[in-house]
């Protein structure tokens, strides 16, 4: 397969090399709107760059996009670039959020639909081995019936950003899809949040869930603590047992209800996941490798749909915010 990518940062870049060193696929195109971007990219690693997405596809009539781009709040423009790619007939894997605005959401995972592409997220926080053996353990029944869940996430971002939103769309995409991974959909949700001192934006939050198969959860999220280990948890608990993911790779602990030995997954030294990247490199192959085997759009793991489900959920969280009112989310 043909990919392209558009957006090329620091992120795009990560994507770029993964797909350079994958054997199903073959990097013939990069870009950028910004020129010294796009040809530091295209000269490092050897392929065509563009200052235009859709020349670009025009040109290079890529298999699979992916869209790295940034923008306001940090998704504002992934919309035109995958709107681009579906109509051109590719796959797309964008990064998240898979947009700051719902509306624009909605009209991407509609065309993907109607064209029957595959449309994925980079919700690379969950693709790791740690994360499907948490998942293994509640497919064989070791916890039981759901009961609760508790999430946690904090990187430190102590930087003016544009929005005092922007903690709650940019961060949270990887919590609300770890919650409903384990748990399923949610139906409503009631936010407090805080401005720490200094700081123009919500910078940490404290979100109540009730599932729409009626368990409880809830989720903290901030960009008050310094970057360090460990940095993100979920507990999903339930009437057989509890798990316990951590730090994406780290480690998957299950705690068998009326049992004090404990089973737990830790990431090996060797063989094992070396560092965060290692969680695009599993995210991205994985989406490869579910195109490669023919899978049809509805079965794509972490799809544009969980995206904009996501996405509804922390606006869901945000309106809650600012009126102090429960709030259902299938009314956002």
């Amino acid at each position: 397969m043909k990919v392209c990518v558009i957006g090329m940062g620091h992120i795009g870049n990560k994507h770029a090399n993964i797909y350079k060193e994958d054997e199903l696929v073959e990097l013939a195109g990069v870009c950028d709107i910004i020129e010294e971007r796009a040809g530091k990219a295209g000269e490092r690693l050897g392929v065509p760059w563009f200052l235009d997405a859709q020349e670009m596809l025009d040109k290079i009539k890529p298999d699979l996009c992916s869209v790295t781009t940034g923008g306001f709040e940090y998704g504002s423009d992934h919309y035109k670039p995958t709107m681009e790619a579906l109509s051109a007939g590719c796959h797309v894997l964008c990064e998240k959020p898979i947009s700051n605005d719902i509306g624009k959401a909605e009209e991407m995972v509609a065309l993907a639909k109607e064209k029957n592409r595959c449309f994925a997220i980079d919700m690379n926080h969950r693709f790791t081995p740690a994360a499907r053996q948490a998942k293994k353990w509640q497919l064989d029944g070791q916890i039981g019936d759901l009961l609760f869940v508790n999430m946690a996430l904090w990187i430190g971002k102590f930087q003016e950003l544009e929005s005092p939103y922007y903690h709650l769309k940019a961060l949270n995409p990887h919590s609300v899809d770890i919650m409903r991974y384990f748990c399923g959909d949610i139906d409503k949700v009631h936010c407090f949040a805080m401005k720490a001192p200094g700081r123009n934006i919500w910078s940490t939050a404290s979100i109540n869930m009730k599932f729409k198969n009626g368990i409880v959860g809830h989720l903290t999220s901030s960009y008050d603590i310094e970057r360090g280990h460990p940095m993100e948890r979920c507990e999903v608990a339930g009437t057989k047992g509890r798990l316990i993911f951590e730090d994406m790779w780290r480690e998957a602990t299950l705690y068998p209800a009326g049992n004090l030995e404990k089973r737990v997954y830790t990431n090996p030294v060797f063989g094992g996941f070396t560092g965060f990247d290692d969680t695009f490199r599993d995210r991205i192959r994985s989406f490869v490798r579910q195109l490669a085997e023919g899978a049809a759009p509805e079965e794509i793991d972490g799809s544009g749909a969980d995206g904009l489900a996501a996405q509804r959920v922390i606006q869901a969280a945000i309106v809650s915010l600012d009126t102090g009112k429960v709030v259902d989310v299938d009314s956002i």
